[in-house]
């Protein structure tokens, strides 16, 4: 019992700084309703350039700064391809995901950059504030990567703080009303392809940063660590949205981040508990399907229940 609470405790941290990829998907795979694959690339994208930029002697808050730019720029060009050029989005960004495999190879110069020796966030958090890294607690359990998880938590607040506000405006409204409903949008007057690139920039640029957060907290860069991303960010947002709920868009954005912290709570209780680390994909992908048929399981329960209802108050009849 002590080894799983502190296998769910010491994936905490991990969970926080996937939330903003996790929001991310669910800009696209919610909000504009798109499956866009770019994020598999971005991450890395978004790694590659903070480590790089740190290991030149770059302020590590400046450089995931430049990473955020950079997957601005990795989300205009699907949109692009996809609003300009018509390409179906999922074909879009298939392409852009496979070019910046290329350009992330590019800007790392290798398969792996090392920032071991560096400043960042969490190191320069440590110092000022003089802060531990790790707290026992009774019973043999342990808060380990405290400055990790402070300082994750604080970007993710501060960024989904934001990204409220922003939704909350006129233009952000346009976006979410896109997805909804396009042919509406289109009719009050707004050009559902810009809404839909300032949706995709957004989302990339979300995961962009996540990558440069988990990169500055695990020291190293790696062009390959970006893969699976998507099904990562599907699945936190399946999970949130059947514990938590999507009442509003406040809740939606409390619910998906939750929901990163259950499936990275989850993904540690599995891997305690003896399962082969190569079996997590697959893992994964139960997850997903068990959580898209819950609604269905659902609605066939309640039916039932109606159903059998109805012959008791007939019998009682």
């Amino acid at each position: 019992m002590v080894g799983m609470l502190n296998a769910m405790i010491s994936s905490l941290p991990l969970g926080i700084m996937w939330a903003l990829t996790t929001i991310g998907v669910f800009i696209t795979f919610r909000v504009l309703e798109v499956s866009d694959l770019t994020v598999d690339g971005t991450l890395g994208l978004g790694a590659a350039v903070s480590a790089v930029l740190i290991a030149a002697g770059w302020n590590p808050f400046l450089s995931i700064l430049i990473a955020f730019i950079a997957g601005l720029c990795a989300g205009l060009v699907s949109a692009l391809l996809h609003t300009k050029l018509k390409i179906p989005p999922l074909l879009a960004g298939i392409l852009t995901m496979t070019a910046l495999y290329s350009i992330t190879l590019r800007v790392m110069g290798k398969a792996n950059v090392s920032i071991n020796k560096n400043e960042t966030i969490y190191t320069l958090f440590s110092k000022f504030f003089n802060f531990p890294d790790r707290i026992k607690l009774p019973g043999g359990i342990a808060l380990s990567n405290l400055n990790v998880l402070v300082v994750a938590t604080l970007f993710v607040i501060v960024i989904t703080a934001i990204l409220y506000l922003f939704f909350g405006t006129e233009f952000g409204y346009a976006i979410r009303a896109t997805g909804n409903n396009p042919q509406m949008i289109r009719a009050q007057g707004v050009n559902t392809n810009t809404t839909t690139i300032i949706g995709l920039m957004l989302s990339n640029g979300l995961v962009a940063i996540s990558g440069a957060l988990l990169t500055q907290s695990q020291k190293f860069a790696e062009v390959t660590m970006g893969a699976g991303t998507i099904v990562v960010g599907l699945a936190s947002v399946i999970i949130g949205e059947v514990l938590f709920g999507v009442r509003s868009f406040k809740n939606c954005l409390i619910s998906i981040i939750l929901g990163s912290l259950v499936y990275r709570m989850v993904i540690s209780i599995v891997l305690e508990l003896g399962m082969n680390p190569n079996d997590l994909k697959l893992l994964t992908a139960c997850i997903i399907a068990v959580a898209l048929s819950l609604p269905l399981v659902k609605n066939g329960f309640n039916a039932q229940k109606k159903r059998f209802a109805r012959k008791d108050g007939g019998s009682n009849a």
